[in-house]
Formats: C-alpha cells, structure tokens, sequence
C-alpha cells in the first residue's frame, strides 16, 4: 500500500492512495477463511466446502467490502502516522474507473486539516462578574405578579356587560353548514375573555354579554387548524351566557404564600429574592461569557479550514434570513449568499468553536450522563404529555444528542477558563445588568 502527498498548502491536503491487487486478494481470502468453517454447500459437508470453490461462489460479492476495507484502513494508518485531524469528511474518489479484477486500486484522497490550536495563558485574563442583589421593589413585583396568576373571579352586579378580562361562564353549540360536529359543544364553561384560548374572534365577540343573553358568534377556522375536516371552514357558535364574573387578584398574605409551598409570606419573599438572583446570576454569566470569548477571541490566531467557515457562514445567513421572513415556515426557497459580515461572524465562531475544543479535550472536559438527562428533561418539559416519547427520540438520535452537548460542554471549558481567570465582582442595579444584556443582543 502507498501513500503519496500531492497537496500542502495552508490546511490543504492531498494524497493519492495505491492498493495492489495482491493486498486486495488477500483480504478477499481473509474473509473467506473466516467464513469458511460457517458456509454449507450441496455435497460437502459444513466447513469442508474447498477455498477455490468458495472464492468462485463468493469472491465477486467479497471484492467490494475489501475494496472499502482497504481504503479505510489506508486511510485510518494516515491519520494515525501524520497526526492530521479532518475539518470534515475527507472526499475520496477512485481514479482508475475501468478498474478489473487484478489490478490496483488507485485512490485520490482530498481534505483540509484542523489547525494546530495555540496555548493560552488564562492568568492574564481580566474579567468582571456581575452581581445583582434582589432588593424590595423587585420582590414587591413579582410577588404582585404571582398575585395576578392566583387570582379569582367573582359574579359582577346583575345586568353588568362582560369587559375584557373577565371570566364568562357558557354553554355553547358549534355549527358548520348548519350542522353541529364533534368538540363543538360544552356547558358551564369557564372562558377569561382576551385569554385567546379559543379560536381568533370567538371571545371578542362575547365582550358586552350579560348573564342570560344568547348569542350567535360567528368565527373561521384557520386553514392550517389541526382537524382537516375543520380547516378553513366558517362556524357559528349559540352561545348562551350563564354567569359575568370580574377578575379579583388574590391577597397578599399566607394564604398566597402556602399556594406556592411557603409557610408564610416572608418564607415565600425569600423563595422569590432567591428565584430572581438566580435569574439574575444567569444573565451576569452570559454577560462575563460574553466578555471572555471576546478576549479568546483577541488572543488567539491561527489558520481556519475554509470549509468549516463556509459552511458556517451559509448557515447564519440562512438562519437570518428566516428571521427576516417568518412567514417562510420551509427551506423551498432560493439558495441564501453569505454577506462579508456572516462570513466575518462564520469566522469568529469557527476560531472559538476550535480553541474551546481544544481546550475541553486538554482539561479532558466530559459531559457526563447525568447532566444529558438532566438536559433532555429540561427540553421535553417543552411537549407537555409526550415527555417519554421525546426522550426516546433524543436516546435514538445522535445528531440531536450531540446539539444538546454541545452547549454543555461549551459551558464547562468556560467554567474551567474563569477558574483560573482573574475575576473582580461588582455589583450593579437590575436595570443596569438589563443594560448589558441587551448589549449583547444588539450585537
């Protein structure tokens, strides 16, 4: 077997592979030994069917599979020998297409290598962690606004019309082409009016009702509505109003506090000052996070693999341009040209994605088992009542497991960077961290 380099230049790689035609019969034989002592043949007996009758059954169908075995390996011992680590999957193509049985296998081998990654030295860093104290307006507010979640609804005076925001208790029949369909229909129903639970205009309508009133209301369907024999279609909804009820927020005492699983209210101030500086802790790290890569991003220099930024460039300005153009929910569309800046960003995000890299893989960062789980629940909390299936698909699915590491592990080369950082606290107002964070969006 030989390997002949043909390209080096920057991260450019190339290099034609032979492999001759007695490897290649070798291996052919390999596999028919080890096949052998399994194969039954009509007149022989299990085991004792003869090598030249096997590789003239057999060969032809072996050929292939040591073809690519050949190759694989070829390829394998160059990585091992040169110490190259592929941006991306190496291209290869055969050169001799009138290739036969007996002669050599002539290969081209084409690929661009990851760069050699610099050492940092991360005692020289300065970075400036945040710190927000949750003070007495910000507890006051959020515990005003569990006040409104747990609030109530009591009957309005008689006659009052139903505003916006009240609670109307109905009994209603749906129709379309005048006749009732399945989940149409219900009684003594609870609907806060402005809640947009039901379909767009039906609760609109019922603002102004009073107790006792029937009304038709008269609504479409959406065209993308998840019953086909629904969507698009016009129905009308008698609905008959039993009750008007105002919204009344709840109390601020213990009895709200023992709803959210405090003892008492000054227990249940805590729970909300220790929420919010958690929240607040959250947003201080992706601000720091932030500063740091900044600072990576300055110290570090080397070559990128024109193919990782390419790719990377293509797929910001796709993400964009659906940001731009929500209305567009597919990928039908015309092929999306990076601009200088998304390449400028492609570039950026390749040169830290391969420094963190390297830095996990020297500190031997690793994400472990119970931190994926702990993450795969997290991401099904958002299919309420499929959470199993959810978890199945994840288990099943490498390439979704590998973007649910990849912020993790991210997360923990930056916490390992930090610790041995020098970090100076500071302590700044909620609105001035608020600030910060919205820095980083606009950027």
């Amino acid at each position: 077997m030989q390997v002949t380099e043909t390209l080096n230049e920057g991260l450019k790689r190339g290099y034609a592979i032979t492999v001759t035609a007695a490897e290649l019969e070798a291996k052919v034989n390999e596999k028919l030994a080890e096949a052998q002592p399994e194969v039954e043949m009509k007149g022989f007996r299990k085991g004792k069917v003869p090598m030249a009758l096997l590789k003239k059954q057999f060969g032809q169908r072996l050929m292939g599979e040591a073809m690519q075995e050949a190759v694989d390996g070829a390829m394998n011992k160059h990585f091992e020998d040169s110490g190259d680590r592929p941006a991306m999957q190496p291209e290869v193509k055969m050169t001799n297409e009138d290739w036969k049985e007996g002669d050599d296998i002539n290969v081209e081998m084409s690929y661009e290598a990851l760069p050699e990654i610099p050492d940092v030295d991360f005692s020289g860093i300065e970075l400036e962690k945040l710190v927000v104290k949750a003070d007495e307006d910000a507890v006051n507010e959020a515990l005003n606004n569990l006040a409104e979640t747990a609030q109530e609804f009591e009957a309005r005076e008689e006659g009052a019309a139903a505003e916006d925001g009240d609670q109307v208790v109905i009994d209603f029949v749906g129709k379309v082409d005048g006749e009732a369909f399945e989940g149409g229909a219900g009684d003594d129903y609870p609907l806060v009016l402005g809640s947009n639970s039901f379909i767009p205009g039906f609760e609109k309508q019922l603002v102004g009702t009073k107790a006792g009133e029937e009304k038709d209301v008269t609504v479409t369907f959406p065209e993308e509505y998840g019953a086909e024999h629904l969507a698009g279609k016009e129905a009308v909804f008698t609905c008959k109003v039993k009750e008007v009820k105002a919204p009344k927020a709840a109390e601020i005492n213990d009895e709200l506090a023992k709803k959210f699983g405090s003892e008492d209210l000054e227990g249940l101030k805590a729970q909300i000052a220790e929420r919010l500086e958690a929240e607040y802790a959250g947003a201080a790290r992706a601000v720091m996070k932030r500063a740091l890569l900044d600072k990576l991003d300055g110290l570090v220099s080397f070559d990128l693999p024109p193919s990782l930024v390419e790719a990377e460039a293509k797929q910001i300005a796709h993400q964009l341009w659906h940001e731009e153009n929500p209305e567009v929910q597919g990928h039908d569309h015309g092929e999306i040209e990076p601009t200088e800046e998304h390449t400028k960003l492609a570039e950026r995000r390749v040169r830290l994605g391969l420094l963190l890299a390297e830095l996990g893989q020297k500190a031997e960062v690793e994400v472990t088992d119970a931190e994926m789980t702990q993450a795969i629940m997290q991401q099904a909390r958002q299919y309420p009542g499929q959470e199993r299936q959810f978890f199945e698909f994840i288990q099943k699915n490498a390439q979704m497991q590998q973007q649910l590491r990849a912020p993790l592990f991210e997360d923990k080369v930056v916490d390992h960077i930090v610790e041995q950082a020098k970090v100076e606290e500071k302590e700044i107002s909620k609105d001035d961290l608020q600030k910060a964070v919205e820095a980083l969006e606009d950027e």
